[in-house]
């Protein structure tokens, strides 16, 4: 009967620990597509945030970032990150402005980490995109549709709020229906690339 068992525990190891090597494996092979794919997703979608312009690092950029997280408390936007920022350049290589990526924790489904354009020029919103988030069909997953994202582009980047009653400034966004939750994350991301923007990143 002792024997059976050690048997039985050897076996269910070994098989444990093929299927743990074949686990990491796969999970070696498939890294590095996976994160080409989510640079390519990145990279589209600051291109549609901010068209018209060519994308580079900044110089300092590891230490801008690191100087995001006091202007984000500052905006009392703590738990919300800044998670990405290149410089948009005209073809003459002048800095016309930035694009970023930014993700609240707040959604109804958890983490929204969106892409947000922003002039330099005259200090706006040029556009708004979801690059992921875990929301409601149909509720607040309808942060990717055009008829919200849309709303973003000429927004003032000195901060953008969201309303139930119609947008009447250029700082207001619609709500979605029956999705105040998401929109309110959405929002916040918004925000703190903004307070990024405006605290780090804007010159004068």
């Amino acid at each position: 009967m002792k024997s059976k068992w050690l048997k039985n525990c050897i076996a269910l190891f070994s098989i444990t620990l093929v299927a743990g090597l074949a686990l990491a494996c796969v999970n070696e092979i498939t890294k590095a597509p996976i994160a080409a794919a989510e640079e390519k997703a990145r990279r589209e979608a600051y291109e549609s945030v901010f068209q018209n312009a060519d994308f580079e690092p900044l110089e300092n950029t590891e230490s801008a970032l690191a100087l995001s997280v006091a202007a984000i408390d500052s905006a009392n936007l703590t738990g919300c990150t800044v998670d990405d920022v290149l410089a948009a350049e005209d073809e003459s290589g002048n800095i016309i402005g930035y694009v970023m990526s930014a993700t609240s924790p707040s959604g109804y489904g958890g983490d929204i980490q969106i892409a947000v354009g922003i002039s330099s020029e005259n200090d706006s919103v040029t556009g708004f995109s979801v690059l992921s988030n875990s929301e409601t069909a149909g509720l607040g997953a309808r942060c990717t549709e055009d008829e919200f994202t849309a709303q973003f582009a000429g927004k003032s980047a000195n901060g953008i709020t969201y309303t139930k009653s119609g947008a009447a400034s250029d700082t207001e966004i619609d709500a979605i229906s029956g999705a105040t939750i998401t929109t309110g994350a959405v929002t916040d991301a918004v925000n703190s690339a903004l307070a990024f923007y405006n605290e780090v990143l804007k010159e004068g």
